[in-house]
């Protein structure tokens, strides 16, 4: 049996006595159901956990490092659970993600023994103050931070060229399902890592796409929360109008436990988090989970972001979705036109990254300054370092050995940012830093960048705005992150569900999108949508080219650990 396998197949088998227990696709309800009733514990789930990340993680690149301190967290919570049951209870009280092991992308910070680097090497080693906002209400609820998500590195905020989920730290994200096709960003590795089993949580982030995009991409279920509605003070930035934190799970309903336990009021962020919580309901997200959560509902296709080849399977399949969603009482609105859609989703025309490279030198400055410890205290340090850095060292010896010292890594119950990363280096030549040199460029937010941000009111106002009050809209249906840039303009909430598959395999999403607080309306849409589609399936790993199609498994059986 090859080596990885061989591991997991070691840490499932010590699980602790919960081979009855269903860890594949396990829902947070199986989850919490298997701690009350004893077929399952927080560490035999972390134990999984670990044991899928050592054996996907070489071939998919979604994990960046592991916590060290996670069995621990678990034989806590473990502890907890005992002790709750000693005094005659059930365990119930202790809210759904107790216990449940979770993956941060790797800008969300934790003040541990994890790094957070945003996927650079310029921040390996530098030291938070305190845990990020979402991070601290986590922990309150119980769960076990697992370790940080590969990314686009900086967010796909460094360069021209699209990073299309690489990173330094982390290396090449791979899609699941089908490895060659792309798996988006910036939120890649938490993506990966929902779709692949390697935890039944994951948060990202997104400023412009980067929940909506890998979620759709990789058959999973992404919330990105109105602006504020989460908070990021802690989390490495690039736009406070445009920041936003939210999860990344497998079912809508996972999702939306997540967001529940995550939003509210942070004084660390008081006046974007002041202002949205406004928008929070009495009684949380959970109880929009109607499976008849379409009656009733009007959803608007705008012309322009179903732009779908003719005769594809994406093309009947989203017909189908539309006609499903007539089926269970949604009044569905097509043709319609979004003023200026061109313009909103052309970042230069627009004023969008006008606003964004001024904010993020003013953000990340003063995130960079805040940390207690850091190789770089600015963008500028972070420009000369990159220069410093630039060509990525690939050779098959080196990733060979990189690949090896990880897998010793989880034998060992070692932090992975103990491990070596002089072998990998910025990848200038291939990325380059053109955002970042335009940014340090920029001098604050003067007349130009006001200017641009109040164009973006305006595009909002006369064109998404417009459009879902004149036809009293609920939400907007767009294939994958279509709609993306129409909402982000302006903080807008949207999710992404699973919606198909192509004909080689790769999955596609939809989304729905809404006005500021529409979560509710949302989430009863896509929850009622995903019950009536049911559409996820797990990956199945396919090398896909024109030459061949394989699974996964027939891979390892023919290949070296030190491949892929």
């Amino acid at each position: 049996m090859p080596p990885l396998l061989l591991l997991a197949s070691v840490l499932a088998l010590t699980a602790g006595g919960c081979r009855s227990f269903e860890f594949q696709e396990a829902t947070l309800d199986a989850i919490q159901l298997g701690f009350q009733n004893g077929s399952l514990t927080s560490t035999a789930l972390v134990r999984f956990y670990l044991g899928q990340i050592s054996s996907l993680n070489p071939v998919v690149n979604a994990v960046i490092e592991v916590n060290p301190d996670a069995l621990k967290q678990a034989a806590k919570a473990d502890a907890e659970r005992r002790r709750a049951s000693a005094s005659g209870g059930d365990g119930r009280q202790m809210g759904r993600l107790h216990g449940v092991p979770v993956l941060l992308k790797d800008s969300i910070a934790t003040r541990d023994r994890l790094n957070t680097t945003a996927g650079s090497l310029a921040l390996l080693g530098s030291v938070v103050r305190r845990d990020a906002g979402v991070v601290a209400r986590l922990r309150a609820e119980g769960a076990v931070v697992l370790g940080k998500a590969n990314m686009d590195e900086w967010a796909n905020f460094r360069g021209a060229v699209d990073t299309g989920g690489w990173s330094a730290r982390g290396g090449q994200g791979k899609n699941p399902y089908v490895l060659s096709s792309p798996p988006c960003g910036s939120s890649t590795g938490p993506a990966i890592a929902a779709a692949a089993n390697m935890a039944a949580v994951t948060l990202g982030t997104e400023t412009d796409g980067s929940l909506l995009c890998p979620a759709s991409l990789n058959s999973a279920v992404a919330i990105k929360p109105t602006v504020g509605l989460t908070s990021r003070s802690g989390v490495i930035p690039i736009s406070p109008r445009q920041d936003t934190v939210g999860p990344i799970c497998r079912t809508v309903a996972d999702a939306v436990h997540v967001l529940d336990a995550i939003v509210g009021y942070d004084e660390l962020d008081a006046a974007a988090t002041r202002a949205a919580s406004k928008y929070i309901p009495d009684g949380g997200y959970v109880q929009f989970l109607k499976t008849d959560g379409l009656k009733g509902k009007r959803i608007g296709v705008v012309n322009g972001l179903f732009d779908v080849d003719d005769g594809t399977a994406r093309q009947m399949v989203y017909r189908q979705h539309l006609n499903t969603m007539r089926k269970h009482g949604a009044v569905v609105i097509e043709n319609l036109e979004i003023e200026n859609l061109a313009v909103i989703q052309n970042a230069t025309v627009s004023g969008e990254l006008a606003a964004l490279v001024a904010e993020f030198k003013l953000s990340l400055n003063a995130y960079l300054s805040d940390l207690s410890y850091s190789p770089v205290r600015s963008l500028a340090e972070l420009i000369a370092f990159n220069n410093a850095h630039p060509d990525e060292v690939n050779s098959e010896f080196s990733v060979c050995i990189n690949h090896l010292i990880y897998f010793l890594s989880f034998l060992i119950v070692r932090s992975a940012h103990e491990l070596p990363h002089e072998q990998l280096q910025e990848m200038l030549k291939q990325f380059g830093q053109l955002i970042f040199l335009v940014s340090e460029n920029t001098t604050g937010i003067g007349t130009v960048e006001m200017a641009a941000i109040q164009q973006l009111d305006d595009l909002t106002a006369n064109g998404v705005e417009k459009v879902m009050k004149e036809h009293r809209l609920d939400a907007i249906a767009a294939p994958d992150s279509s709609a993306a840039t129409v909402f982000a303009i302006d903080g807008l909430p949207g999710i992404a569900v699973p919606a198909g598959y192509d004909e080689q395999g790769a999955p596609f999403g939809i989304s729905f999108g809404g006005l500021k607080g529409y979560e509710p309306r949302l989430i009863e849409i896509a929850y009622a949508f995903e019950q009536a589609s049911k559409v996820r399936k797990p990956p199945m790993f396919k090398q896909y080219n024109k030459f061949r199609l394989q699974r996964l498994d027939s891979i390892f059986n023919s290949v070296s650990p030190c491949s892929g």
